[in-house]
């Protein structure tokens, strides 16, 4: 079964950055995108950023446009989120996810197959 394995969480003051990275540890699978989500305390898991695995092409979430950048490594099946310029309000565990199919709309999380695990990001104001 392919697994999905989260780096690079960990605590920073805010203004500061991290490199989030996702790699599938096991397995194979038919990649067509990559997506990072997050969920804070208490609140519902949300969308952070989406990469078409095969063209690159992006998006964000509206709250994170301009100050985070996804991007993929297609030789070492690993996907970045760089986060730059954070703030209290991105405190969250952040999980990587893959979709295999392409079918479902790339803010929902009913479109994606595969989940890694989480790993915590805490921002101090």
């Amino acid at each position: 079964q392919v697994q999905l394995v989260e780096s690079g969480g960990g605590l920073v003051q805010a203004g500061g950055s991290l490199r989030l990275s996702c790699a599938a540890s096991r397995g194979t699978f038919s990649n067509y995108a990559m997506g990072w989500f997050r969920q804070a305390p208490g609140k519902e898991r949300e969308f952070v950023a989406h990469i078409s695995w095969s063209s690159g092409s992006t998006s964000y979430a509206d709250s994170v446009k301009g100050r985070f950048t996804i991007s993929r490594d297609k030789g070492k099946n690993t996907v970045y989120l760089q986060m730059n310029s954070l703030k209290a309000e991105d405190t969250a565990v952040y999980y990587c996810a893959a979709d295999t199919l392409g079918y479902g709309r790339r803010w929902l999380e009913s479109s994606y197959a595969y989940w890694g695990q989480g790993t915590q990001v805490t921002v101090s104001s």
